[in-house]
């Protein structure tokens, strides 16, 4: 049990994005899923709008319990939420290119695309957010 409590320590901000990661994942499929599969969205327009509920919720749970970045005055918050963003445009465009191509143009599944394209996702937005926004100063 210690040898875990020591990994859970040592790794917190992996195991904890893997966490946070994987409920940003489901907040995206909540809604992406039905916009695909009941409202027959294109999986383009499904998957933006996805993101943008699925950018809002990582922000939220990523800045204190992953980065613990504690600091919400707007002096803080803006350049931080900005620079989130950006990274998650560049990863959510990705996505939503993936998906265009695969999906729309080829006629390919796209729930199982979807699928495949989180997993790129999540590991670069990791990168960019560790890297980038909530870096150490």
């Amino acid at each position: 049990m210690n040898k875990l409590k020591n990994f859970v320590n040592e790794y917190w901000d992996i195991v904890s994005y893997l966490i946070f990661g994987v409920l940003t994942t489901v907040v995206n499929y909540i809604v992406y899923l039905p916009l695909l599969n009941i409202l027959h969205f294109s999986a383009a327009l499904s998957n933006v709008i996805a993101w943008a509920a699925a950018v809002a919720f990582a922000y939220v749970t990523n800045k204190p319990f992953v980065f613990k970045s504690y600091d919400w005055s707007l002096k803080t918050v803006i350049p931080e939420l900005s620079k989130f963003v950006s990274c998650r445009v560049a990863s959510g465009a990705m996505e939503t290119a993936i998906l265009f191509l695969t999906v729309d143009l080829l006629g390919w599944n796209g729930n199982i695309w979807k699928l495949v394209t989180s997993v790129l996702v999540v590991i670069l937005n990791y990168v960019f957010s560790k890297l980038i926004v909530f870096r150490k100063k």
